[in-house]
């Protein structure tokens, strides 16, 4: 074989790689997002804590559907 022939292949090696790469850790990203939410009522309650702000049950699950309705439209 020519030494250009050596040459594509390594670059088309090099390619996928990166693309199937790129593909398997997005994958793995999103599972574990799902599995383990950036943020959850007890985060939200604590943050709304320490604005000064009392929170009710009502307030927290409106705000928490607000977060994953938004999450949702991405």
């Amino acid at each position: 074989m020519s030494t250009t022939i050596w040459v594509l292949i390594v670059i088309l090696a090099l390619v996928l790689g990166f693309v199937g790469g790129f593909f398997a850790a997005r994958k793995y990203m999103e599972s574990y997002l799902k599995k383990n939410p950036p943020i959850n009522e007890t985060m939200l309650k604590t943050m709304m804590l320490q604005m000064g702000q009392k929170p009710s049950e009502k307030k927290l699950h409106q705000m928490m559907n607000a977060m994953k309705s938004q999450s949702a439209k991405k």
